[in-house]
């Protein structure tokens, strides 16, 4: 895992999420029996703060050899349904990924600074 990774751990493991994400956040998980395959947030704060802009997807990971079967499609499936219920028609993602999250209906939408100065893309899922 990279940096988010280890962030996302370290939050967790300092039972600092809520304070640094939202307290209405969430961690979701997608698992086979006891295996983790792939994770991510459902947040209301990301890497990119202070922002208008909310709710996020975030911390997205999917463990190496679980890749190229689109299980994150799965993780938005669920946001979508979770966004869909609080009438919720935007989801915002931060990465440096190109070509990626366009492959689940996202947009590029801006570049913006994130909590280490660093400029990274900002996508917009449309929620229908």
């Amino acid at each position: 895992m990279g940096g988010a990774g280890l962030f996302f751990y370290e939050l967790l493991s300092n039972q600092t999420f809520f304070d640094a994400v939202g307290k209405a956040s969430i961690v979701l998980l997608l698992v086979e029996e006891d295996k983790l395959i792939s994770f991510c947030t459902f947040a209301e704060k990301d890497d990119i703060q202070p922002t208008e802009l909310t709710p996020w997807m975030g911390f997205v990971y999917t463990f190496p050899e679980y890749r190229g079967h689109r299980y994150v499609g799965l993780l938005f499936k669920e946001i979508e349904r979770l966004a869909k219920e609080k009438n919720i028609s935007e989801v915002f993602i931060s990465t440096n990924h190109i070509g990626l999250y366009e492959k689940y209906g996202c947009e590029y939408k801006t570049q913006m600074l994130d909590m280490d100065n660093e400029l990274t893309r900002v996508y917009v899922k449309k929620i229908t």
